[in-house]
This record gives structure tokens, sequence and C-alpha cells, in this order.
């Protein structure tokens, strides 16, 4: 991670945002890293570029992406049990994206700051001042990092001396193998501190048609979405890749309990980037996401594995989605988690 910089813009709406962006070398090392697996595999977060951003903003105005709006909806209607459940703090939302679905826990809330991370900078900005010209009475602190890899926060007058709320919506946590997942959810607990709680929205487990749907949609964005990938990897590491050498690919794999995203070779090819050549046979596949689905049971194992206890639960009427209050667990309490979820 770079060194933190000063306030990179300070609006007239009490905005101020901090770069905490990795290198372009650590960006070239994962790069050769995953492209040197079997399977190959990068880093879910590369997808996220200001025109990846944008992308996915327009898969969660999809009619088969429904997650978006049944989390929105159950944010709407539990808001105020849930600021009540969470109590006092400011909220620190993990990979903030459009930062669109933190404001009726604002609004409940009343905080007296409210911080955003999220690994695109320039998305990052544009949503820190739509929130904060929605909401012109709470202070709003922008910070562009990579979240899994965020040792501590930064210091700043907003975050100094108060209690912190993680707010962690959508399905992220899914991105994660079940290993990473512990060892992220016990990184949110240090960030947050003893007295933090923790707000995290999970997807479930439904037919394999309905999800694979929600990742592959008719419109086509998933597929723009993946293949963004390809054209940062471009832009950024001097790649070759041509796009339409690629298919998009969303399948259901019941046994790991997640939906695979991969960007599959159409034909046999020889692909340069990150200042190295790779062979790509045709079929052969790059994941360039996973998104694990975990039913309520399995996540509250996850979480006692990672030091959280479950405190409160609210899902939508389908039992489709469910938002987890967590707080920590009482020292020396961390439980196993079961290597198959």
């Amino acid at each position: 991670m770079s060194a933190p910089s000063a306030a990179l813009q300070r609006g007239p709406a009490a905005v101020d945002l901090l770069d905490l962006h990795p290198v372009a070398a650590d960006m070239r090392r994962l790069v050769v890293e995953g492209l040197s697996r079997s399977p190959r595999q990068l880093p879910a977060w590369f997808l996220y570029d200001a025109e990846g951003s944008r992308l996915f903003d327009r898969i969660c105005e999809q009619p088969e992406y429904a997650l978006t709006a049944t989390e929105t909806a159950l944010l709407e209607r539990e808001a105020p049990a849930m600021a009540a459940a969470l109590g006092a703090g400011v909220p620190v939302e993990f990979g903030a994206g459009s930062a669109r679905k933190v404001s009726p826990l604002l609004e409940a809330l009343a905080p007296p700051a409210y911080v955003a991370l999220d690994i695109s900078s320039e998305h990052l900005a544009g949503a820190c001042r739509a929130l904060q010209a929605r909401h012109p009475a709470i202070p709003v602190l922008g910070i562009c990092c990579d979240y899994s890899q965020l040792l501590t926060l930064p210091a700043h007058p907003l975050l100094n001396g108060q209690r912190l709320l993680g707010f962690y919506p959508g399905s992220s946590l899914g991105n994660f193998a079940p290993s990473e997942a512990v060892a992220l959810l016990r990184q949110f607990a240090r960030l947050l501190g003893p007295e933090g709680r923790l707000l995290i929205g999970i997807d479930q487990p439904r037919a394999a048609a309905q999800l694979e749907a929600a990742y592959d949609d008719a419109a086509g964005w998933s597929a723009a979405f993946a293949r963004n990938l390809l054209v940062r990897l471009n832009r950024e590491l001097g790649g070759n890749f041509v796009p339409e050498r690629f298919r998009y690919r969303a399948r259901w794999q019941p046994q790991q309990s997640r939906i695979e995203m991969a960007l599959v070779s159409t034909c046999h090819q020889v692909v340069e980037v990150a200042g190295r050549r790779w062979l790509f046979a045709a079929g052969e596949a790059l994941i360039t996401e996973h998104s694990h689905k975990y039913d309520p049971a399995a996540f509250k194992a996850l979480a006692a594995a990672a030091g959280w206890q479950a405190q409160a639960r609210w899902a939508d009427p389908g039992e489709s989605f469910s938002l987890h209050l967590l707080a920590p667990q009482a020292p020396g309490r961390l439980e196993p988690v079961e290597a198959s979820r």
C-alpha cells in the first residue's frame, strides 16, 4: 500500500478523500501470481476501476440481479431497528461503491460522521460527494484502498475517539474463499476495535438457474463488467488482450456453494501482460471472481471462527438475503471454520 497522502480533495460540503491505493508494482505482482495459478484467477478488486464500478452499478439495476433491490428494501424497512441495535458511532462502509444503500442507516443513526472505503478513487469521490449532498449535516471521509489489506484506519479527526460501526452490504464477502473470509472478518474486528459492531449482508443459496441468471444478465452487463478487466490490464500493465477472444461464463458450483465467474478463451492464443507472455489454450478459463453463498447457520459458524458472535438478523420475506449484526466475542473463543463452506 502507498503511504497516506494529504487529502486529495476537500470540497465545500465537508468531504475528505485519502489515497491508500495499492501501487502499480503491487498490481503487477498480483497479476503474475494470478496468471501463474492453475486455474488462473485474479483478485476480484481488479474489476473495480472507474469503468468497472460504473458497469457494476448497471448490473445492480438489472431485473435478474434482485439482490440490490432486496437489500435496499430491507434496509429501508428495518433501519430504525438496526440503528437501535448498533448504537451510537461512526459507520465505516467497506467496499462502499456508489454508497447508496447506507442512506436509511444514516437517517436512523444521525452519526457524527461517515467513512467510505473503496478501491476506485474516481468512483469513490463521486459517491462521497453525492452522499454528502443527500446528508449535508454528516461529514464524509472517503479512503481509497484495498480494504482487505488495510492494517489500520488512518489517523483523521473524524475517527478520533469514535466508536466504529462496520457496514459491509451486498454479497461482497462471497468474493473470498471461506478461509479468506474468516481472515477478512478478523481484520474487520481489528479495524473496528473491541467496542465495534459489524452489519453485514449475506446472499443465501437458491435455485441454480436463478443464481446463474443473476450473474449473467440478458442485457450483457455482467459480461461487459468481466471483459473490462482485460481492458484495464491492457491500459495499466501494457497488455494486449483482445477481449472479444474471451467469452463470459457464470456457473453455479453446488459443492462449494458458489457462483464462479470466468472469461474463457475461445481460441489458442498468446497474450502479453505485466512484462510476460502467457499461453491460453482454447477453452481455458481466467476466473474473475467467485461469489460464495451462505445459509444463516453456515454464516454464523463462519463469523464465530473469525471471533464474532451473532446478535441479530434481518431477512427478506423470501429468505434469499439477510443482514447480520455481529459483535466481538469474548477473548479466547475463536471457533474452527468448516472447510466445505
